[in-house]
């Protein structure tokens, strides 16, 4: 048997960012900074995106909710982790950033990853919760008890609050949350 390598290295290789920004963009793609996609957006550092998909630790088969999808390179990475066995929605409010990444994700096709726009007075997807695991990919001031809900029991959120990044696991007697050191990302838009 062979040693396969980190998977979310591997997954991050299988997604390239350069198609996920704006053409004028490209040449950004292999700096680790975060890079402007309009809409007072960004699409994130690959260092913060590594860091939050391996503290997230999806497996193949998972349910997995990208809340601020933005340019859609998460949610094509998340596609790659869980495998067509698995599922992938990403939430964007923005709809001409649903729109963009729709077209990057289309590039190469994976059914089981779908980006949607969000609903104005709706936080996630809770009708079709209960997910396993919930990328956040922008920033409330408090943690959003209403994305707490969505996780099935065992799940995992990771998600940045009031600058720090949370890891919220759903344990029997409640959320249970980790502290991993200092972020910045934009507002998270909450109803």
């Amino acid at each position: 048997m062979s040693e396969r390598g980190d998977p979310v290295d591997e997954a991050m290789r299988a997604c390239p960012r350069t198609r996920f920004l704006p053409p004028q963009l490209h040449s950004e793609a292999g700096t680790d900074a975060p890079v402007p996609i309009g809409h007072e957006q960004t699409n994130s550092q690959p260092s913060t995106v590594a860091a939050m998909l391996r503290l997230l630790d999806v497996r193949p088969g998972h349910r997995v909710l990208d809340v601020g999808s933005g340019s859609g390179w998460t949610s094509a990475i998340l596609g790659e982790l869980v495998g067509p066995e698995g599922r992938v929605i990403g939430v964007e409010r923005v709809p001409e950033l649903v729109d963009r990444s729709r077209r990057a994700l289309a590039e190469e096709p994976r059914s089981w990853v779908e980006v949607r726009e969000a609903r104005g007075d709706v936080l996630g997807l809770p009708d079709l919760a209960p997910f396993d695991r919930i990328l956040v990919s922008a920033e409330p001031t408090t943690l959003p008890q209403g994305l707490v809900d969505q996780l099935g029991d065992g799940g995992v959120m990771v998600i940045p609050v009031t600058g720090e990044m949370l890891r919220v696991t759903r344990g029997p007697h409640g959320p249970e949350t980790t502290r991993h050191g200092a972020y910045s990302f934009v507002p998270l838009v909450e109803g």
